[in-house]
């Protein structure tokens, strides 16, 4: 049975694999702890894929003291060979004597094996403490491994009368500093950030993650059925077209392909005719080892990705302010005829960034 003091140190173990979060893809974001006679001797989380692992950083720390001491790990320790050796067998080899862990890695080489590992070597296991908060930290690993594609984030900005532009197109800036900041951390988080082909050419955005006045790459997507995407934005010329890639339809112009092309503009065709295939477009950016997107719009690419079942969290940033006429839509397509078969959103956390609300949530029933 987990104690106080199980859940303290639990709670640590977190705060260390947080760290990791947006750094470690396709891997989980791990922390762990060495706990020996009430005291911590050993820290450690997973910084990057193919370096050490949270529980190796920590044993490592621990030295001689890890024999005879309890380990907190937030995920399950590893059983097979990757890029490093097994953390449940080196656990095992540092003597000690319990593991406390927060979830079963749902990834299906390891599911229960680290955990039946450490058992049959007659380690103490004991599972599940603050499984709640260890999910919600690996929320894109821990779908990704199962349907094989990134955890689809959806990011809106709109006045409190749901517009994301003015009718003339407007939308610099719809929220504040702070709200465009969390923006930024989010697409430092999922390293891949995606936009229709109507935002891309009326906004031109880089879409980086800019924080502290440091700039990090980001993989870049477009979703553009027909290649509309000019040739003169930023995202299509170098130095940023390296990191560009445009999804488009099977019929799209081959001439304007290969202009794109020729800048750098990586071009992938999907579906049929004039449909694209947005499942097969979520696995080419798995298959590059995304385990989250950002969505940033616009209305129409929120749309079809809703429509299709294929958006997990939403944050919506609204702006205390009214266009109080026409304008551009939060979402653009045909919705329900019904209010009964709207999209619902479920575990609705809601807070203040600057003058901004925010507000996330998952699509009830997505990600099951």
């Amino acid at each position: 049975m987990a104690s106080d003091a199980d859940r303290l140190l639990m709670s640590a173990a977190l705060s260390l694999a947080a760290r990791g979060v947006g750094k470690t893809s396709p891997n989980p974001a791990v922390g762990s702890i060495i706990a020996k006679e009430g005291q911590i001797v050993g820290r450690g989380w997973h910084k990057g894929a193919g370096l050490p692992h949270a529980e190796a950083e920590a044993l490592s720390q621990a030295g001689e003291k890890a024999r005879g001491s309890t380990a907190y790990v937030t995920l399950e320790p590893c059983s097979h060979f990757g890029r490093t050796p097994p953390c449940a067998d080196a656990l095992i080899a540092a003597g000690v004597r319990r593991v406390v862990a927060a979830m079963e890695d749902p990834n299906p080489i390891v599911a229960g094996k680290g955990f039946g590992k450490l058992r049959a070597a007659g380690i103490e296991v004991e599972t599940g403490v603050m499984a709640r908060e260890a999910a919600l930290l690996n929320e894109g690993f821990c779908l990704s491994v199962v349907k094989k594609r990134p955890f689809v984030h959806l990011k809106l900005a709109a006045t409190l009368d749901g517009k994301i532009a003015s009718r003339t197109g407007d939308s610099k800036w719809i929220t504040g500093e702070k709200a465009r900041e969390s923006v930024h951390r989010l697409r430092q988080r999922c390293g891949a950030v995606m936009a229709g082909v109507g935002t891309a050419n009326a906004d031109d955005p880089e879409l980086n993650a800019r924080l502290g006045g440091e700039s990090f790459e980001t993989l870049r997507f477009i979703l553009d059925r027909d290649l509309r995407l000019s040739p003169e934005k930023k995202l299509a010329r170098p130095p940023l077209s390296a990191f560009t890639t445009v999804f488009c339809s099977a019929g799209a112009s081959p001439e304007r392909e290969e202009r794109l092309r020729g800048q750098g503009v990586k071009v992938v065709r999907t579906g049929e005719g004039d449909k694209m295939d947005l499942k097969a477009v979520l696995a080419h950016i798995h298959s590059l080892g995304r385990m989250e997107l950002l969505l940033e719009g616009g209305a129409r690419a929120a749309y079809e990705f809703l429509r299709a079942g294929l958006v997990d969290r939403c944050h919506f940033f609204y702006s205390p302010r009214l266009l109080c006429g026409e304008g551009k839509p939060m979402l653009s397509g045909a919705g329900p005829e019904k209010i009964a078969d709207a999209l619902r959103l479920s575990e609705v956390e809601s807070s203040l960034v600057g003058e901004d609300l925010y507000l996330t949530g998952r699509i009830f029933g997505e990600g099951e």
